[in-house]
């Protein structure tokens, strides 16, 4: 795709990644389009005069028509689980549709933010939905970008608030054996950066390419780091192999604000590592001129956006959407 200033429309506007990317492609002097299941969600966004708002659904075909028409790139930011009892199989519809209005309307480029996983692995529902959207983009004939990325870290990301509000809340806590799986996090910037570059970065084929942060360390260890930070005491943590992803699920929602509907799918992608096996992002889109975020910066950020239990801050009760609409 060429270098030119892209028009991009972003679906998920009203959720945390497309909410945060569309002041990131205004500052690139890109036109964007948002759209979003209801509109009138977005009227208290501060970008909201500098775009276009469109009604759209993505388990609405007609409705993609005219929120497509005359538009270079197409962000795919919608995720089902939490909002549908049959996630996987509508998020594979939703992608379906998308392929079919982006093969009308000649869009030149789809970007997707998937998540990282191990290859072969038995992955969750939530893991095996994102990678079986992923393959129908791919396998579209439309040029695809496919970034895959673990933990994002930033304030009002659900898997940070997850991490949070566990170790805010819990001194002593039981935890499954997950605890102990390798993650690599990222911060909200640097997503934002890949995914902005994404816009007209230059790319041979459709393919995926492995994003995370500087840091691989266990989940818990994440835990512990953001205690640390946070100024609460080292959290002890007692694993019990036995505990299952529903009784964890019921777990996190009893001391977090996360709906049973994403805890379950967010606790069952935990059982494996979540770690980047291919390296070769840079070769396509360089890090930020000032380096990648580490996590201990990352977390610091978050917080001072935020706020912790620890230090009295602001403490809010989000209401998470991963549908992003």
């Amino acid at each position: 795709m060429s270098a030119e200033q892209p028009t991009c429309l972003v679906t998920g506007a009203t959720g945390y990644i497309g909410g945060h990317l569309v002041p990131k492609l205004l500052d690139r002097g890109f036109t964007v389009r948002a759209m979003a299941r209801t509109p009138a969600k977005l009227d208290k966004s501060p970008w909201r005069a500098d775009v276009d708002v469109v009604q759209g659904d993505l388990t609405d075909p007609d409705s993609l028509v005219q929120a497509f028409d005359g538009v270079d790139v197409v962000y795919y930011l919608v995720h089902s689980m939490g909002t549908s009892r049959d996630f996987v199989a509508e998020e594979a519809r939703s992608a379906r549709n998308v392929v079919a209005a982006a093969q009308k309307a000649g869009i030149k480029r789809i970007v997707y933010l998937g998540g990282l996983h191990p290859e072969g692995a038995d992955l969750s529902r939530h893991l095996a939905s994102r990678v079986e959207v992923g393959e129908i983009l791919l396998d579209s004939g439309v040029e695809t970008v496919v970034l895959q990325a673990g933990i994002v870290i930033g304030s009002g990301s659900a898997s940070f608030e997850m991490v949070r509000h566990l170790t805010d809340r819990l001194p002593l806590m039981t935890t499954p054996k997950w605890v102990h799986n390798k993650i690599q996090p990222i911060s909200i910037d640097d997503v934002l950066h890949y995914l902005a570059e994404a816009a007209t970065a230059p790319v041979s084929r459709s393919r995926t390419w492995d994003v995370g942060g500087p840091d691989v360390m266990e989940y818990g260890d994440a835990m512990q780091i953001y205690a640390e930070i946070a100024g609460l005491s080292r959290r002890v943590m007692v694993v019990l192999p036995f505990l299952t992803p529903t009784i964890a699920s019921l777990w996190v929602g009893l001391v977090t604000p996360i709906p049973a509907g994403l805890a379950r799918p967010l606790v069952e992608s935990l059982e494996c590592d979540a770690i980047a096996h291919e390296h070769d992002i840079d070769d396509v889109i360089p890090p930020p001129p000032v380096g990648l975020t580490g996590y201990r910066e990352a977390v610091e950020q978050a917080l001072q956006e935020g706020g912790t239990a620890a230090s009295g801050g602001r403490r809010r009760w989000l209401r998470f959407s991963p549908a992003h609409t």
